[in-house]
Protein backbone atom coordinates (compact mmCIF):
# COMPACT_ATOMS: atom_id res chain seq x y z
CA UNK A 1 0.00 0.00 0.00
CA UNK A 2 1.48 3.31 -1.11
CA UNK A 3 0.16 6.04 1.18
CA UNK A 4 3.08 8.46 1.20
CA UNK A 5 1.23 11.70 0.45
CA UNK A 6 1.54 14.17 -2.41
CA UNK A 7 4.35 16.28 -3.82
CA UNK A 8 3.60 19.76 -2.51
CA UNK A 9 7.23 20.79 -2.08
CA UNK A 10 7.52 20.99 -5.84
CA UNK A 11 6.61 24.58 -5.01
CA UNK A 12 8.47 27.06 -2.84
CA UNK A 13 5.33 28.76 -1.58
CA UNK A 14 3.34 25.86 -0.21
CA UNK A 15 1.29 24.74 2.77
CA UNK A 16 3.03 21.36 2.78
CA UNK A 17 5.55 20.05 5.26
CA UNK A 18 9.08 20.03 3.84
CA UNK A 19 9.04 16.23 4.07
CA UNK A 20 6.28 15.88 1.44
CA UNK A 21 8.49 15.25 -1.58
CA UNK A 22 6.40 12.80 -3.59
CA UNK A 23 8.62 9.79 -2.85
CA UNK A 24 5.81 7.24 -3.15
CA UNK A 25 4.62 8.75 -6.43
CA UNK A 26 8.12 8.71 -7.89
CA UNK A 27 8.74 5.12 -6.76
CA UNK A 28 5.52 3.98 -8.45
CA UNK A 29 6.37 5.95 -11.61
CA UNK A 30 9.84 4.40 -11.87
CA UNK A 31 8.36 0.94 -11.22
CA UNK A 32 6.15 1.28 -14.30
CA UNK A 33 2.83 2.49 -12.89
CA UNK A 34 1.20 5.48 -14.60
CA UNK A 35 0.62 8.78 -12.83
CA UNK A 36 -2.77 10.34 -13.53
CA UNK A 37 -3.83 14.01 -13.84
CA UNK A 38 -0.71 15.47 -12.24
CA UNK A 39 -1.30 18.86 -13.89
CA UNK A 40 -4.26 19.53 -11.59
CA UNK A 41 -2.89 21.23 -8.47
CA UNK A 42 -5.11 23.12 -6.07
CA UNK A 43 -4.06 26.52 -4.79
CA UNK A 44 -5.59 27.69 -1.54
CA UNK A 45 -6.48 31.41 -1.56
CA UNK A 46 -4.93 32.30 1.78
CA UNK A 47 -1.33 31.31 2.40
CA UNK A 48 0.52 33.46 4.92
CA UNK A 49 3.28 35.52 3.25
CA UNK A 50 6.16 34.68 3.20
CA UNK A 51 5.97 31.24 4.90
CA UNK A 52 2.98 29.67 3.10
CA UNK A 53 1.33 28.60 6.36
CA UNK A 54 -2.38 28.00 5.77
CA UNK A 55 -4.77 30.66 6.97
CA UNK A 56 -7.85 28.50 7.36
CA UNK A 57 -11.01 28.89 5.30
CA UNK A 58 -12.65 29.57 8.63
CA UNK A 59 -11.25 33.11 8.50
CA UNK A 60 -13.58 33.88 5.61
CA UNK A 61 -16.32 31.68 7.03
CA UNK A 62 -16.32 33.85 10.14
CA UNK A 63 -16.73 36.95 7.98
CA UNK A 64 -13.19 37.97 7.04
CA UNK A 65 -12.68 40.24 4.01
CA UNK A 66 -10.16 40.05 1.18
CA UNK A 67 -8.83 43.47 0.18
CA UNK A 68 -6.36 44.74 -2.40
CA UNK A 69 -3.83 47.54 -1.96
CA UNK A 70 -6.56 50.08 -2.75
CA UNK A 71 -8.66 48.80 0.14
CA UNK A 72 -11.31 47.30 -2.16
CA UNK A 73 -13.15 44.06 -1.50
CA UNK A 74 -12.17 43.10 -5.01
CA UNK A 75 -14.26 39.92 -5.21
CA UNK A 76 -17.20 42.13 -6.15
CA UNK A 77 -15.67 42.02 -9.63
CA UNK A 78 -15.34 38.23 -9.77
CA UNK A 79 -17.96 36.51 -7.59
CA UNK A 80 -20.39 39.18 -6.39
CA UNK A 81 -22.95 36.70 -5.09
CA UNK A 82 -20.47 34.59 -3.12
CA UNK A 83 -17.74 37.14 -2.36
CA UNK A 84 -15.23 35.65 0.14
CA UNK A 85 -17.25 32.43 0.34
CA UNK A 86 -16.61 31.55 -3.31
CA UNK A 87 -14.74 28.39 -4.36
CA UNK A 88 -11.02 28.18 -3.85
CA UNK A 89 -10.06 28.22 -7.52
CA UNK A 90 -12.27 31.24 -8.30
CA UNK A 91 -10.85 33.23 -5.40
CA UNK A 92 -7.27 32.20 -6.15
CA UNK A 93 -7.62 33.34 -9.76
CA UNK A 94 -9.21 36.61 -8.64
CA UNK A 95 -6.34 37.25 -6.23
CA UNK A 96 -3.75 36.44 -8.86
CA UNK A 97 -5.45 38.77 -11.34
CA UNK A 98 -5.41 41.59 -8.78
CA UNK A 99 -1.70 41.06 -8.19
CA UNK A 100 -0.85 40.80 -11.90
CA UNK A 101 -2.78 44.00 -12.62
CA UNK A 102 -0.84 45.89 -9.99
CA UNK A 103 -3.37 46.12 -7.20
CA UNK A 104 -1.39 44.02 -4.72
CA UNK A 105 1.03 45.07 -2.03
CA UNK A 106 4.70 44.88 -3.02
CA UNK A 107 6.49 41.96 -1.40
CA UNK A 108 10.07 40.73 -1.26
CA UNK A 109 11.41 38.59 -4.12
CA UNK A 110 8.36 39.39 -6.25
CA UNK A 111 5.99 37.83 -3.73
CA UNK A 112 3.31 40.51 -3.93
CA UNK A 113 0.33 39.94 -1.68
CA UNK A 114 -3.16 40.98 -0.64
CA UNK A 115 -4.84 41.41 2.73
CA UNK A 116 -7.04 39.06 4.73
CA UNK A 117 -8.82 41.55 6.96
CA UNK A 118 -10.31 40.31 10.24
CA UNK A 119 -10.10 43.58 12.16
CA UNK A 120 -13.84 44.30 11.89
CA UNK A 121 -14.64 41.00 13.66
CA UNK A 122 -13.37 42.30 16.95
CA UNK A 123 -11.11 40.84 19.63
CA UNK A 124 -13.70 38.60 21.28
CA UNK A 125 -14.69 36.81 18.10
CA UNK A 126 -11.11 36.38 16.90
CA UNK A 127 -9.95 35.06 20.26
CA UNK A 128 -12.93 32.71 20.52
CA UNK A 129 -13.24 31.45 16.95
CA UNK A 130 -9.79 31.97 15.40
CA UNK A 131 -7.25 31.82 18.23
CA UNK A 132 -4.67 29.76 16.30
CA UNK A 133 -4.79 32.18 13.36
CA UNK A 134 -4.01 35.02 15.73
CA UNK A 135 -1.19 33.08 17.35
CA UNK A 136 0.40 32.09 14.02
CA UNK A 137 0.12 35.62 12.60
CA UNK A 138 1.77 37.13 15.66
CA UNK A 139 4.46 34.47 15.85
CA UNK A 140 5.46 34.29 12.17
CA UNK A 141 4.90 37.82 10.80
CA UNK A 142 4.53 39.93 13.94
CA UNK A 143 0.99 41.01 13.07
CA UNK A 144 -1.95 40.95 15.47
CA UNK A 145 -5.04 40.37 13.27
CA UNK A 146 -7.17 42.17 15.84
CA UNK A 147 -5.35 45.34 14.85
CA UNK A 148 -3.99 44.80 11.32
CA UNK A 149 -4.80 42.72 8.20
CA UNK A 150 -2.87 39.53 7.44
CA UNK A 151 -0.67 39.37 4.28
CA UNK A 152 -1.77 36.46 2.05
CA UNK A 153 -1.61 35.13 -1.52
CA UNK A 154 -2.59 31.85 -3.25
CA UNK A 155 -0.49 28.91 -2.08
CA UNK A 156 0.08 25.36 -3.43
CA UNK A 157 -2.10 23.14 -1.29
CA UNK A 158 -3.16 19.79 -2.82
CA UNK A 159 -2.60 17.54 -5.83
CA UNK A 160 -5.71 16.08 -7.45
CA UNK A 161 -3.45 13.74 -9.41
CA UNK A 162 -1.46 10.74 -8.24
CA UNK A 163 -0.93 7.05 -8.85
CA UNK A 164 -3.74 5.71 -11.03
CA UNK A 165 -6.08 3.42 -9.09
CA UNK A 166 -9.52 1.97 -9.50
CA UNK A 167 -12.41 2.84 -7.17
CA UNK A 168 -11.08 0.36 -4.59
CA UNK A 169 -7.54 1.76 -4.56
CA UNK A 170 -5.97 -1.00 -6.66
CA UNK A 171 -3.35 -0.14 -9.28
CA UNK A 172 -2.77 -1.88 -12.59
CA UNK A 173 -0.19 -4.11 -10.93
CA UNK A 174 -1.74 -6.92 -8.85
CA UNK A 175 -0.76 -6.66 -5.22
CA UNK A 176 -0.14 -2.89 -5.23
CA UNK A 177 -2.68 -0.40 -3.86
CA UNK A 178 -2.51 3.35 -3.23
CA UNK A 179 -4.59 5.59 -0.97
CA UNK A 180 -4.78 9.19 0.21
CA UNK A 181 -3.15 12.01 -1.71
CA UNK A 182 -0.65 9.61 -3.27
CA UNK A 183 -3.54 8.00 -5.17
CA UNK A 184 -5.71 9.31 -7.98
CA UNK A 185 -9.03 7.57 -7.41
CA UNK A 186 -10.33 10.70 -9.18
CA UNK A 187 -12.71 11.45 -6.37
CA UNK A 188 -11.78 15.12 -6.83
CA UNK A 189 -11.76 15.32 -10.62
CA UNK A 190 -9.91 18.44 -11.74
CA UNK A 191 -10.82 20.57 -8.76
CA UNK A 192 -11.08 19.38 -5.15
CA UNK A 193 -13.77 20.77 -2.89
CA UNK A 194 -12.59 22.12 0.45
CA UNK A 195 -12.54 20.00 3.59
CA UNK A 196 -12.71 16.54 2.04
CA UNK A 197 -9.07 15.47 1.78
CA UNK A 198 -9.03 14.04 5.32
CA UNK A 199 -12.28 12.23 4.54
CA UNK A 200 -10.63 10.76 1.44
CA UNK A 201 -7.75 9.40 3.52
CA UNK A 202 -10.13 7.84 6.03
CA UNK A 203 -12.54 6.36 3.48
CA UNK A 204 -10.06 5.05 0.93
CA UNK A 205 -7.59 4.04 3.62
CA UNK A 206 -10.37 1.84 4.96
CA UNK A 207 -11.42 0.59 1.53
CA UNK A 208 -7.88 -0.20 0.38
CA UNK A 209 -6.99 -1.75 3.72
CA UNK A 210 -10.03 -4.03 3.62
CA UNK A 211 -9.33 -4.98 0.01
CA UNK A 212 -5.79 -5.94 0.92
CA UNK A 213 -6.92 -7.91 3.96
CA UNK A 214 -9.54 -9.77 1.91
CA UNK A 215 -6.97 -10.78 -0.72
CA UNK A 216 -3.98 -11.69 1.41
CA UNK A 217 -4.63 -15.41 1.20
CA UNK A 218 -4.88 -15.24 -2.59
CA UNK A 219 -1.75 -13.21 -3.19
CA UNK A 220 1.43 -15.10 -4.02
CA UNK A 221 4.16 -15.01 -1.42
CA UNK A 222 6.52 -12.21 -2.46
CA UNK A 223 9.84 -13.63 -3.62
CA UNK A 224 13.00 -12.55 -1.89
CA UNK A 225 14.27 -9.33 -3.43
CA UNK A 226 16.56 -10.39 -6.23
CA UNK A 227 20.24 -9.75 -5.57
CA UNK A 228 20.59 -7.86 -8.84
CA UNK A 229 17.89 -5.43 -7.71
CA UNK A 230 19.67 -4.89 -4.41
CA UNK A 231 22.96 -4.46 -6.23
CA UNK A 232 21.36 -1.91 -8.55
CA UNK A 233 20.03 0.10 -5.62
CA UNK A 234 23.40 0.03 -3.87
CA UNK A 235 25.13 1.07 -7.08
CA UNK A 236 22.77 4.01 -7.46
CA UNK A 237 23.53 5.23 -3.94
CA UNK A 238 27.26 4.75 -4.59
CA UNK A 239 27.00 6.78 -7.80
CA UNK A 240 25.29 9.63 -5.93
CA UNK A 241 27.93 9.60 -3.18
CA UNK A 242 30.69 9.61 -5.81
CA UNK A 243 29.38 12.67 -7.66
CA UNK A 244 31.78 15.53 -8.26
CA UNK A 245 31.18 18.93 -9.74
CA UNK A 246 30.38 22.57 -9.22
CA UNK A 247 26.61 22.35 -8.61
CA UNK A 248 24.91 22.82 -5.25
CA UNK A 249 22.24 20.28 -4.35
CA UNK A 250 20.20 22.76 -2.30
CA UNK A 251 20.48 25.58 -4.83
CA UNK A 252 19.13 23.24 -7.51
CA UNK A 253 16.17 22.32 -5.32
CA UNK A 254 15.45 25.99 -4.72
CA UNK A 255 15.71 26.71 -8.46
CA UNK A 256 13.21 23.96 -9.20
CA UNK A 257 10.73 25.31 -6.68
CA UNK A 258 11.15 28.89 -7.89
CA UNK A 259 10.53 27.69 -11.45
CA UNK A 260 7.34 25.93 -10.41
CA UNK A 261 6.14 28.99 -8.46
CA UNK A 262 6.77 31.25 -11.43
CA UNK A 263 5.42 29.17 -14.31
CA UNK A 264 3.13 26.43 -12.95
CA UNK A 265 1.00 28.39 -10.52
CA UNK A 266 -2.60 29.57 -10.57
CA UNK A 267 -2.24 30.85 -14.15
CA UNK A 268 -0.17 29.12 -16.82
CA UNK A 269 0.86 29.79 -20.41
CA UNK A 270 2.40 27.65 -23.11
CA UNK A 271 5.52 29.81 -23.17
CA UNK A 272 5.94 29.67 -19.40
CA UNK A 273 5.35 25.92 -19.22
CA UNK A 274 7.79 25.36 -22.06
CA UNK A 275 10.42 27.38 -20.21
CA UNK A 276 9.70 25.45 -17.02
CA UNK A 277 10.10 22.10 -18.79
CA UNK A 278 13.40 23.21 -20.28
CA UNK A 279 14.65 24.36 -16.87
CA UNK A 280 13.57 21.13 -15.16
CA UNK A 281 15.46 19.03 -17.70
CA UNK A 282 18.50 21.28 -17.33
CA UNK A 283 18.40 20.85 -13.54
CA UNK A 284 18.17 17.08 -14.03
CA UNK A 285 21.43 17.17 -15.99
CA UNK A 286 23.14 19.57 -13.59
CA UNK A 287 22.15 17.47 -10.58
CA UNK A 288 24.62 14.85 -11.82
CA UNK A 289 27.32 17.40 -10.94
CA UNK A 290 25.97 18.15 -7.44
CA UNK A 291 28.22 16.36 -4.92
CA UNK A 292 26.95 14.90 -1.67
CA UNK A 293 29.49 16.12 0.86
CA UNK A 294 28.50 13.70 3.64
CA UNK A 295 29.66 10.22 2.66
CA UNK A 296 28.27 8.36 5.66
CA UNK A 297 25.58 5.67 5.55
CA UNK A 298 23.77 6.59 8.77
CA UNK A 299 21.09 9.32 8.76
CA UNK A 300 22.79 11.13 5.91
CA UNK A 301 20.56 14.14 5.26
CA UNK A 302 22.68 15.17 2.24
CA UNK A 303 22.00 11.79 0.65
CA UNK A 304 18.27 11.74 1.23
CA UNK A 305 17.98 15.31 -0.07
CA UNK A 306 19.71 14.14 -3.25
CA UNK A 307 17.23 11.26 -3.54
CA UNK A 308 14.31 13.61 -2.87
CA UNK A 309 15.54 15.98 -5.57
CA UNK A 310 15.49 13.10 -8.06
CA UNK A 311 11.90 12.36 -7.08
CA UNK A 312 10.80 15.99 -7.29
CA UNK A 313 12.40 16.44 -10.71
CA UNK A 314 10.62 13.37 -12.10
CA UNK A 315 7.29 14.61 -10.76
CA UNK A 316 7.87 18.17 -11.94
CA UNK A 317 8.55 16.90 -15.46
CA UNK A 318 5.32 14.88 -15.44
CA UNK A 319 3.29 17.79 -14.05
CA UNK A 320 4.60 20.36 -16.51
CA UNK A 321 4.43 18.04 -19.53
CA UNK A 322 0.78 17.28 -18.75
CA UNK A 323 -0.04 20.95 -18.24
CA UNK A 324 1.70 21.97 -21.46
CA UNK A 325 -0.17 19.35 -23.48
CA UNK A 326 -3.59 20.24 -21.98
CA UNK A 327 -4.56 23.22 -24.14
CA UNK A 328 -7.64 24.30 -22.22
CA UNK A 329 -8.66 25.59 -18.78
CA UNK A 330 -10.37 23.10 -16.50
CA UNK A 331 -10.74 23.10 -12.73
CA UNK A 332 -7.46 23.99 -11.08
CA UNK A 333 -5.59 24.04 -14.41
CA UNK A 334 -5.98 27.54 -15.85
CA UNK A 335 -4.25 28.53 -19.11
CA UNK A 336 -4.17 32.22 -20.04
CA UNK A 337 -3.63 31.23 -23.69
CA UNK A 338 -6.49 28.68 -23.70
CA UNK A 339 -9.08 30.21 -21.41
CA UNK A 340 -12.09 28.03 -22.28
CA UNK A 341 -12.90 24.51 -21.15
CA UNK A 342 -12.81 22.20 -24.16
CA UNK A 343 -14.90 19.09 -23.47
CA UNK A 344 -14.73 17.96 -27.08
CA UNK A 345 -10.95 17.49 -26.96
CA UNK A 346 -9.98 17.43 -23.29
CA UNK A 347 -12.69 15.73 -21.27
CA UNK A 348 -10.20 12.97 -20.52
CA UNK A 349 -7.66 11.91 -17.93
CA UNK A 350 -3.93 12.32 -18.48
CA UNK A 351 -1.78 9.24 -17.91
CA UNK A 352 2.01 9.66 -17.73
CA UNK A 353 4.29 6.65 -18.22
CA UNK A 354 8.01 6.71 -17.54
CA UNK A 355 10.43 6.30 -20.44
CA UNK A 356 14.15 7.01 -20.74
CA UNK A 357 13.33 10.05 -22.89
CA UNK A 358 10.86 11.58 -20.43
CA UNK A 359 7.20 10.95 -19.65
CA UNK A 360 4.99 9.46 -22.36
CA UNK A 361 1.49 10.88 -22.19
CA UNK A 362 -1.63 8.87 -22.91
CA UNK A 363 -5.28 9.58 -22.17
CA UNK A 364 -8.36 7.72 -21.03
CA UNK A 365 -12.02 8.78 -20.99
CA UNK A 366 -13.71 10.37 -18.00
CA UNK A 367 -16.50 8.25 -16.56
CA UNK A 368 -19.63 10.38 -16.15
CA UNK A 369 -22.76 8.86 -14.67
CA UNK A 370 -25.24 11.06 -12.84
CA UNK A 371 -24.04 14.64 -13.14
CA UNK A 372 -22.96 16.10 -16.47
CA UNK A 373 -20.33 18.87 -16.35
CA UNK A 374 -21.77 22.36 -16.75
CA UNK A 375 -20.31 25.84 -16.66
CA UNK A 376 -19.98 27.29 -13.18
CA UNK A 377 -21.25 30.83 -12.77
CA UNK A 378 -21.06 33.12 -9.75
Amino acid sequence: LIAAGGAGTLFGFTTYSQSVTGDGLAMAFRAGLPLEDMEFIQFHPTGLVPSGILMTEGCRGEGGYLRNAEGERFLERYAPEKMELGPRDVISRAETTEILEGRGFKGADGMDYLHLDLTHLGADRINTRLPLIREVSMKFVGIDPIEKPIPIRPVAHYSMGGIETDIEGATRTPGIWAAGEAACVSLHGANRLGSNSTAECLVWGGIAGQEIADRLDDLPTPPALAEDRLAGARAHVNDILARKGDQDLYALRQELRTTMDRHVGVYRTGAGLGEALETIRDIQQRSERAPVEDKSRVYNSNLFHALELENLLDLAEVTVAGALAREESRGAHSRRDFTARDDDNWLRHTLAWRTEDGPRLEYKPVTITTWKPVERKY
